[in-house]
């Protein structure tokens, strides 16, 4: 475990977790001398990627660090994913780093915290059908117990409607779930933003999130008219598998992403409260 936290094989990526000399001093020089799990405090300005044994850069040229380390292994094993040509647009927790990164929108945690929010008053899962019954239906039973478990999760009201206005929401539902959100550091809360537009709900990242959902049940509900109608009528095959699978990719890194950001604070929150 430890030459896989430090060197990881391909390209020449290196995950640097501390200087050189102390990986020498942590090995030792004794042929059965074994490494101890964990023998380095983790660099004050986070971990960074080597990539050939030059320092990644995000796109506005700023060394790329992340919080944890955890995030830096996932980040240098989607790159060592990559093969004879670099895909960027397959990269996507890297993308999320250079976004937490460079912050090319300049915009404040209290901001991204109502972005995310806002998406209720559009939320895929809040806006029903009238008919058909069938339609209507369906939608009663795959939508109805996901808001009613974030409505017991969080203590709100949230509801569903048919108007093209959608649902009123109250104003204490939008209180808890900003001061949950808030709860959230930046780097987490630009993987919520990005989780909730893959997904076009609030509600369904919330139960992805709390892993009440898993990454396929949030995408199959989030395009559940969709399905329904490929269903009924048939579909271009690749094109809807191709979709789906992209979609697939881009909400499992969201997730994964959110969690990732949110590891070392959790840790850190748990043992001083312990």
């Amino acid at each position: 475990m430890w030459r896989s936290c430090l060197r990881l094989r391909g390209w020449g990526r290196r995950l640097l977790s501390g200087p050189p000399r102390g990986l020498a001093a942590s090995l030792g020089s004794g042929p059965n001398h074994l490494p101890p799990a964990r023998a380095y405090a983790p660099p004050t300005g986070g971990f960074e990627i080597n990539l050939d044994h030059r320092k990644l850069k995000t796109p506005q040229a700023k060394l790329f660090t992340v919080p944890s380390e955890a995030l830096a292994i996932a980040v240098a094993t989607e790159w060592d994913s990559q093969k004879d040509t670099i895909k960027f647009y397959t990269m996507h927790l890297t993308t999320l780093c250079n976004t937490s990164l460079d912050n090319p929108t300049q915009r404040s945690k209290e901001q991204l915290i109502q972005a995310a929010v806002k998406f209720l008053d559009t939320d895929t899962i809040c806006y029903r059908v009238e008919e058909p019954e069938t339609l209507v239906e369906l939608q009663k039973n795959e939508w109805d117990p996901v808001v009613a478990w974030a409505e017991k999760r969080y203590g709100i009201e949230i509801g569903s409607s048919t108007s093209i206005l959608g649902p009123s929401i109250p104003a204490r539902t939008r209180e808890v779930l900003v001061s949950h959100l808030a709860s959230y550091n930046m780097w987490a809360l630009q993987g919520i933003e990005f989780l909730v537009t893959q997904l076009k709900s609030l509600v369904l990242a919330l139960g992805l999130m709390d892993l009440y959902l898993t990454v396929e049940q949030a995408v199959l509900l989030s395009h559940l008219e969709e399905e329904y109608q490929i269903q009924k009528w048939g579909n271009i095959e690749w094109a809807h598998d191709y979709a789906v699978q992209e979609l697939r990719a881009r909400t499992a890194a969201g997730a994964l992403f959110v969690h990732l950001c949110s590891q070392s604070s959790m840790v850190r929150h748990k043992l001083l409260r312990d």
